[in-house]
């Protein structure tokens, strides 16, 4: 006689069948957000546990880089071979990690980069990004290609929000977007500089099929991005800009003596996420021979690759005021929209301050060159 075998029908067949029309929209069924976090350790447990949660054709987007992501490897591995020199028997009982921003005084020198697309990660996108930057008392900058109206966005954050921008073909059109943005309370504007055209993203481009069409209010087209862009730009940009400029994408330090020349207020060492273009330095690398060009005359930030406490010791170290990160806080905000971007932001926190004592340094200013082997 046949023995008859229990129909096992575990949960997430379940959930993926009742909520299938997720993924048309960008999301895998997930269980419910935020189930089990406290035991996601670090930014790398984030990542994994994000996986199951956000579709694949989003998790190719914001995981994915240009051509054979040789500087997207570059960008971690780079902080890995970056070894520190601790000091001990220091009073290390009192930490302060405040930094001060153009007028803006940070808790922490950790800042949420701009990064279009939320919502193929989590329904509310951006709303829950800057909610949970701002319960984790971290500056957040809206992306210019994100998924709502810069103003929305700012109205919903309760904390300091800067804005990244493209300038876009139409002049008028990106003169409207500044005022808008300046109007809605973002404190900063960054200047994406480094796109003249789009990096070759393969990765991205395979699975673009499985996303949806999504609205993007604050640009003009999807033809955006514009190949005549010059310094003088800059400079028409500076004529009316109320909001210090920042330009962000600048790895060559000829370009940054160039750019603090033209009178900007602040530098992003950035490759983009290495999503442009391939086989250039980790951002970790190109920093120190942009700090020497800068020689203090204005902040210098960095993004990344930065994942660990360590490493934002190693970015101060090598002469950054602040860093940025982007993919990390994506990966939390699929696992638990704000919640998640507010435990991501509190775990780097932790652990940069933690780096701080072992290392026998208790303030930034105390944070220099010495701490590296």
């Amino acid at each position: 006689m046949p023995v008859l075998q229990p129909i096992m029908t575990s949960r997430r067949a379940i959930l993926q069948s009742l909520c299938g029309g997720l993924a048309a929209a960008g999301l895998r069924a997930q269980t419910p957000a935020g189930a089990g976090m406290d035991r996601l350790l670090n930014l790398f447990d984030f990542e994994t546990d994000a996986h199951t949660r956000i579709s694949h054709g989003a998790w190719e987007r914001i995981s994915g880089a240009a051509a054979d992501e040789i500087t997207l490897r570059w960008n971690r591995e780079a902080y890995d071979h970056i070894r520190l020199k601790p000091r001990i028997l220091i009073d290390v009982s009192k930490l302060d990690t405040r930094v001060k921003l153009f007028g803006q005084e940070l808790p922490f020198p950790i800042l949420l980069a701009p990064t279009g697309g939320q919502k193929f990660i989590h329904p509310e996108g951006e709303l829950a990004a800057a909610r949970g930057a701002a319960a984790a008392s971290a500056t957040y900058v809206i992306s210019s290609s994100a998924s709502m109206r810069v103003e929305d966005i700012a109205r919903t954050a309760t904390g300091p929000v800067w804005f990244q921008l493209y300038v876009q073909r139409d002049r008028g059109f990106t003169k409207d977007l500044v005022q808008r943005a300046e109007d809605s309370g973002c404190r900063a504007l960054c200047v994406t500089v480094d796109s003249p055209t789009f990096g070759a993203r393969n990765r991205e481009d395979r699975a673009k099929g499985e996303l949806p069409e999504r609205e993007l209010p604050n640009l003009k087209g999807k033809d955006y991005l514009d190949p005549t862009l010059t310094w003088k730009d800059i400079d028409w940009l500076r004529s009316f800009a109320r909001k210090p400029v920042l330009l962000k994408g600048v790895l060559n330090p000829d370009d940054a003596a160039t750019a603090v020349t033209a009178g900007v207020a602040g530098i992003i060492v950035s490759n983009h996420g290495a999503r442009n273009l391939d086989t250039v330095p980790a951002t970790i690398d190109a920093l120190p021979l942009v700090v020497e060009k800068v020689a203090g005359r204005v902040p210098v930030l960095v993004d990344g690759g930065i994942r660990r406490g360590t490493d934002i010791v190693k970015a101060l170290a090598l002469g950054a005021t602040a860093v940025q990160i982007g993919r990390p806080y994506l990966w939390g905000l699929g696992v638990a929209g704000a919640d998640g971007v507010t435990r991501v932001v509190q775990i780097l926190r932790k652990e940069f301050e933690m780096a701080m004592a072992l290392m026998g340094r208790p303030t930034l200013a105390s944070i220099d060159r010495t701490v590296l082997w």
